[in-house]
């Protein structure tokens, strides 16, 4: 496999399912009374939800939007996400999910490499982001003035979503672009309703569950709890980041029983718990993207009495990797899991072969969830995504770890989270594990070692000095292992995903923001 590619109709390739027929037919066919979605303006049922995917299929018509085609949508966590995914899927158009966090240098790049059909923003964005001209000769048609109710296409004699080729896409997901410009992973109808099932067969979701979704819907994590309800026949309750200082009393109020969680909700949930103890309905938090540490994962047990916690791994290039049985780290600490069933986790050395158990090497995927590469960047994807002899395709996903004899996956860190320090070999996360123990230090991060710089750590906590930190870090880890430099902060900057901003804490060390560093 050396590129990523969708075709129109006149693609040869073998039929498969529809995602929208394959995930939200079932759900309307067996519980169309039943409420789908919720967010903070109102609820759809499931036979609701349906109508209003029919209406925005029926508007791409209108609008000369073909199978293929790219839907560009910037909508924040609302009601209408929903209609627009499947709506697009129904057409067998590819739909191209946009933070609002991505500022205009990715957005533009983003619109170039995706060559939209349409683009779908906000009345907030009428006249442009940041000043930022949409392309001329693309259709922008604003959320607000979109018909979900309209009929043209909303009865239920409505033709339902059809096959489309195997090569199809789905989805456009484009990574955040940290360290380089925005890349489009590019998710098959296929590997994309593969991925769903397999992950709602290890979580279980059930037909009761409310599952309040504060993570945005651009980022895969939250997208997926769309499918996830679906496939359960479960409510999702929308909230955002404007929503997480209320997001207890919003959690209450509509009966949550699952939560999606990064830390820094995880934190957000913490606080507010300690500040108004009363139950919730929560019964499971489940947590990928960046992983919880071990305190707060205390902290979230200790204020949730029954509530469960399942960690998982995952990568947009294949969605998820593994997943842990609920409370599987009491048994396993540091484990996110085994293999999604039907699939293949390897670990690697740096000669592509397979290495034992213990080992740490690169990890490696194999099974039908393996998206079909990068958009448009047959290179990047030859380099990852690689095709063997007999055609199986290996995701050489950049991160390292290590399988138990069981096969549960231990994550270690990406390949520049590992490095050599006064000859030994360690990583970032084996560090930050170490910090995280010492009493009052509730997160941290390390840069690791760069040319011209040692490696700098980050604390956040209560009542501690750097030097602190440091003194009671050797008592835990080899010297070599042991930071020169610590930084206390307030609080960690965090990227729209809720991962640790890495580039921002190097912009500390260079000053940019020197006033929010008590230096040690």
């Amino acid at each position: 496999m050396n590129t990523a590619r969708t075709d129109g109709p006149a693609s040869a390739a073998p039929l498969v399912e529809n995602a929208a027929q394959a995930i939200l037919a079932p759900a309307v066919a067996h519980n169309p009374d039943g409420p789908a979605v919720r967010d903070r303006a109102g609820v759809w049922t499931y036979a609701e939800l349906d109508a209003a995917s029919r209406a925005f299929e029926g508007e791409l018509r209108r609008l000369g939007v073909k199978p293929g085609d790219r839907v560009l949508v910037r909508a924040g966590s609302v009601r209408e996400f929903t209609a627009m995914l499947y709506g697009t899927w129904r057409l067998g158009a590819v739909f191209v999910p946009i933070s609002f966090a991505m500022r205009t240098f990715h957005l533009r790049s983003v619109i170039a490499d995706s060559e939209p059909a349409l683009i779908v923003a906000t009345a907030a964005e009428r006249d442009g982001v940041e000043g930022f001209p949409w392309p001329g000769g693309v259709p922008v048609r604003v959320l607000e003035d979109l018909d979900f109710t309209a009929t043209e296409l909303a009865d239920s004699d409505a033709p339902a979503a059809a096959p489309v080729p195997a090569d199809r896409l789905a989805l456009l997901i484009y990574t955040s672009g940290s360290t380089a410009a925005p890349k489009g992973v590019a998710c098959p109808h296929a590997p994309v309703v593969f991925a769903a099932r397999a992950i709602a067969d290890r979580l279980e979701y059930q037909p009761d569950d409310v599952v309040l979704t504060a993570v945005p819907l651009s980022f895969d994590y939250g997208l997926y709890q769309v499918l996830l309800c679906a496939l359960a026949r479960a409510e999702l309750l929308l909230s955002d980041a404007d929503g997480h200082a209320r997001l207890l009393g919003y959690a209450r109020d509509h009966g949550a029983t699952v939560l999606p969680l990064v830390p820094s909700l995880g934190e957000v949930l913490v606080r507010l718990a300690a500040r108004d103890p009363r139950p919730t309905r929560l019964r499971l938090f489940t947590n990928t993207g960046a992983a919880l540490n071990a305190p707060l994962i205390a902290a979230l047990r200790e204020s949730f009495p029954g509530a469960k916690v399942a960690p998982m791994f995952g990568t947009t290039e294949c969605k998820r990797i593994t997943v842990l049985e609920p409370d599987g780290d009491l048994e396993r600490p540091g484990s996110v899991g085994p293999a999604l069933p039907g699939t293949e986790v390897l670990i690697l050395d740096e000669d592509g072969q397979a290495l034992p158990a213990g080992d740490v090497g690169e990890i490696a995927v194999r099974g039908p969830h393996v998206m079909a590469g990068y958009w448009r960047a047959p290179e990047v994807t030859a380099q990852r995504f690689r095709t063997g002899a007999d055609g199986t395709v290996t995701l050489h996903t950049g991160d390292y770890g290590w399988l138990d004899a069981d096969g549960h996956l231990y994550f270690q860190g990406r390949r520049d989270d590992l490095f050599k320090r006064r000859g030994l070999r360690m990583s970032a996360i084996e560090i930050e594990a170490a910090t995280l123990d010492v009493t009052g230090v509730r997160e941290a991060a390390l840069l690791v070692p760069e040319a011209g710089r040692d490696m700098v750590l980050f604390v956040v906590g209560d009542a501690l000095t750097p030097e602190d930190v440091l003194l009671q870090l050797a008592d835990r880890l080899e010297q070599a292992k042991v930071p020169e430099i610590c930084h206390m902060l307030q609080a960690l900057p965090l990227t729209p995903n809720g991962k640790t901003d890495r580039k921002r804490l190097k912009a500390l060390l260079d000053g940019e923001f020197k006033e929010a560093v008590r230096e040690g």
